[in-house]
């Protein structure tokens, strides 16, 4: 009886610590479980300001001209970029193109054969043809990283395939170089609508929103030295939006100051040209307006080199110093199915950025381009191209001599199809040179381009 009431008190006496446990072990699991959702609302804010700062990022990049700055503007949307994250709010987008042409010639052109060529070299002869892949390019954008107060930071690495060939043995053409295009970092502030760009990028006088269209010239455009100036150096360009915020057409300001350049008398790549000699920056500026369905500038250039180079140690060809002075104006507009675009510039010893038909010295010069297109279908359009680059004659005589670059007239036509990623063309281009023969006679050089080309755009 005794052991009967024993069990039975034993029993009791765990059913009550079993119940007294019960909402200690509830208030546990209730403490872990806030844990978690502390732990998932943190990841939730990192996740929420990642985004603000790639939304702010996005913001603050500089107002994009109507036309892409690829000259492939009529390719359609292609797929969205991939996308990836470098660092915590920094964000890294993939984009490019494969470009290939397959092109037929009459004559040897200058700057190269195939998707680079521009004027024919006087009295070459013979024709030739082949495949060009050298256009295909790549690039990196980044943006969402975090300044300093409202500014933030973003970012481009460009680079595509016209770095040369590897060696020069049979096998070479088909092992092509890469080529570092533009590298720079922006730092922008979406509140004053201001971005400073650091690093190698266009200089102001290059003609970024209306490259004329074109699938086979696109890194050397038509044009390019015969109609048309502008190159690639480091530097500093500020970009202030003038009517930040306001309805209507968009007016920015660009100020920059690039690397200084020349060809020779030293070094071209040690920063030994008379362009380097003393601190001489190329300075410029660009004042832009934009709307919807059109885009007009005018830039301005001017530098300042040194023809005895660093140190003093080369002796001056004709005189000590040259100024390099330059102008321009242009723009493009898109009423309805048709696309027209051109410029105008003018100026003296535009050689650094491509000009006097790429000669170097104090060379007066002039010239232009205008392109018109049509879009008969959201798939098929058809451009027309004419360009021009004139010289100083005299000039021309006087620092290059005999057998110096005149004047450039170059035509070209192009029928082009795109859907979706991929475009299509058949392109014919003509120019014809004059140039010096001798000291009073004139060779004209005429040659021809035919190109099927393509492309895919990611």
């Amino acid at each position: 009886m005794t052991t009967r009431h024993t069990h039975r008190y034993t029993a009791l006496a765990l059913s009550m610590a079993c119940a007294l446990m019960l909402p200690l072990a509830g208030h546990a699991q209730n403490d872990t479980r806030e844990q978690q959702l502390e732990q998932r609302v943190a990841q939730l804010e990192q996740q929420l300001n990642e985004l603000k700062a790639m939304i702010q990022a996005q913001k603050a990049a500089p107002a994009q001209p109507p036309t892409p700055a690829t000259p492939a503007q009529n390719v359609a949307a292609a797929p969205a970029a991939p996308v990836f994250s470098s660092a915590p709010g920094v964000s890294v987008a993939l984009h490019g193109f494969v470009s290939a042409s397959a092109f037929s010639q009459d004559r040897s052109f200058t700057f190269g054969n195939g998707t680079n060529a521009e004027f024919p070299v006087p009295g070459s002869k013979g024709s030739l043809s082949g495949m060009d892949v050298r256009n295909t390019r790549f690039w990196l954008d980044f943006s969402g990283a975090k300044f300093a107060g409202d500014w933030v930071g973003g970012g481009r690495i460009e680079m595509d395939f016209f770095g040369g060939f590897n060696g020069t043995g049979p096998y070479s053409q088909q092992q092509l170089t890469p080529r570092l295009r533009q590298a720079y970092m922006d730092i922008a502030n979406p509140a004053t609508g201001t971005t400073v760009r650091i690093g190698q990028q266009w200089e102001l006088m290059f003609p970024i929103d209306n490259i004329p269209d074109s699938l086979s010239h696109i890194a050397f455009p038509l044009g390019f030295g015969a109609g048309m100036v502008g190159w690639r150096f480091p530097g500093v360009v500020v970009m202030q939006d003038l009517n930040h915020g306001s309805d209507g057409a968009k007016w920015r300001l660009d100020l920059g100051a690039f690397e200084g350049h020349w060809s020779g008398p030293g070094d071209n790549v040690n920063y030994l040209t008379a362009g380097n000699a003393g601190f001489r920056p190329q300075l410029e500026a660009r004042l832009r307006v934009a709307d919807k369905t059109w885009v007009a500038y005018a830039a301005a250039h001017y530098s300042e080199v040194d023809l005895k180079g660093v140190g003093n140690t080369v002796p001056a060809p004709i005189k000590d110093k040259v100024k390099s002075v330059g102008y321009e104006v242009g723009g493009a507009w898109m009423p309805g199915p048709w696309v027209f675009k051109g410029l105008a510039y003018g100026g003296k010893g535009l050689g650094q950025i491509f000009g006097a038909l790429a000669q170097f010295g104090d060379i007066s010069e002039s010239g232009g381009y205008v392109q018109a297109g049509y879009k008969f279908t959201p798939n098929w359009s058809a451009y027309a191209y004419y360009g021009i680059a004139k010289p100083d004659h005299d000039d021309v005589l006087r620092w290059i001599g005999t057998a110096g670059r005149l004047e450039s007239r170059q035509s070209a036509l192009s029928v082009q199809y795109a859907t979706g990623a991929y475009a299509l063309s058949v392109e014919w281009l003509h120019d014809k040179l004059d140039s010096a023969n001798g000291a009073t006679a004139t060779r004209t050089t005429t040659g021809n381009q035919v190109s099927l080309n393509g492309m895919y755009k990611f």
